[in-house]
């Protein structure tokens, strides 16, 4: 499966020159535009009533994307539930579970009180963001109305996040976040938004990227139009900055990275720690360059690293290959990101030395999310 997903990747990117990787590319290209016209028409529906959402009686905020991989709900959903929880609200994040067990059924991650799921059941990102707030109560359910009712009925919220929910029109939302990336948000992989991150430059910005098949976009870029307010993550320094949705309110935001803690628990520590030894840095994200860059950037130079497809499982195949090259390495400290974290405790006995990086949301500007968050309480 890594395989095929880094195939997919590299034939979309333009890097397969075969004749065969060609006219494949061709056909998912072409298979783009009948997928786009549905996906424009579904959204006409929902909007022209002819599909069916639900309003539930509580405030919904929605944060979500138009790209497929990473653009930092996670750290984002965080922010805003941390935000709320200090104006004296209950919060409930409304989640999909993917990659657990309990997908598709609606179940009660976390009360506020106790993780109630693992990750093998809840899936990954609703495990972390229970653990990185305590207080917050985190349901999963493909249905999220239905899911927001077994929330009502159970925990008496004040206020749902419904986290990477900007297709899941099926519950109308009082506050509609689209996340996109600052250097690329439309997924132009002619430019390639790797490259555009290490050269701080913004020329993706206008990228024409296709919806899936042959492109990135769950949506045509016209689908931004339904945001009320777009944060832009990953901002490279300097000016030059172009709003990729023009009218809408914007926030620019940054992905830090603030520290380290042990993979049981503790205190938080600082990067010196983990400078002047050897490091082995590991991840299962969809941006793992992104997160080992990220490292480079505060100090910290893994002699080496070892990548594993997004929302991996972590079993025994995946704990033996990183011990493998941790001896191979020679490497006594092990960095990984707090969303592979949760996914590891069952085995943090076989991995000493290993840490979580503590991954924060830097706004230059948080006052027109905040104005918004003000307007809907």
């Amino acid at each position: 499966m890594a395989d095929l997903e880094r195939y997919y990747q590299d034939l979309l990117a333009g890097k397969c020159a075969r004749l065969r990787d060609k006219a494949l590319l061709g056909l998912l290209r072409l298979a783009s535009r009948p997928y786009a016209l549905v996906m424009r028409q579904r959204a006409l529906c929902y909007r022209l009533g002819i599909f069916r959402s639900h309003q539930l009686p509580r405030p919904v905020i929605s944060v979500g994307n138009i790209a497929v991989g990473g653009t930092g709900k996670t750290p984002t959903v965080a922010w805003i539930a941390s935000y709320l929880m200090a104006q004296g609200k209950k919060v409930c994040v409304l989640s999909r579970g993917y990659g657990g067990s309990e997908e598709g059924r609606v179940r009660i991650v976390s009360d506020g009180a106790s993780l109630l799921l693992t990750p093998e059941q809840a899936g990954d990102e609703p495990c972390q963001l229970a653990g990185m707030l305590p207080g917050l109560m985190v349901v999963i359910g493909s249905d999220r109305y239905r899911a927001g009712l077994h929330a009502l009925e159970r925990l008496n919220p004040d206020i749902f996040i419904m986290d990477d929910g900007y297709q899941h029109l099926k519950l109308r939302r009082d506050l509609n976040i689209l996340l996109l990336d600052a250097v690329n948000p439309f997924v132009d992989l002619n430019q390639g938004s790797g490259a555009a991150h290490d050269a701080g430059s913004t020329s993706g910005t206008y990228g024409s990227g296709l919806t899936l098949p042959g492109g990135l976009l769950r949506e045509p870029r016209c689908a931004a139009g339904r945001a009320d307010l777009v944060i832009c993550t990953r901002t490279p320094q300097g000016n030059g900055r172009v709003a990729p949705v023009p009218g809408k309110p914007i926030c620019w935001t940054k992905h830090k990275l603030s520290g380290i803690v042990p993979l049981l628990g503790g205190a938080p520590a600082g990067f010196a720690t983990a400078q002047n030894v050897r490091v082995m840095a590991f991840s299962g994200i969809a941006d793992p360059e992104a997160f080992f860059a990220g490292l480079e950037a505060v100090g910290v130079r893994p002699v080496t690293t070892l990548s594993f497809p997004d929302h991996t499982r972590y079993d025994e195949p995946e704990v033996a290959a990183i011990l493998r090259l941790k001896t191979a390495s020679r490497s006594t400290v092990l960095l990984t990101t707090q969303k592979d974290a949760v996914k590891l405790l069952p085995h943090a006995e076989q991995l000493p030395g290993c840490h979580a990086v503590v991954l924060e949301l830097e706004f230059d500007d948080a006052r027109p999310l905040e104005e918004a968050l003000a307007r809907l309480l």
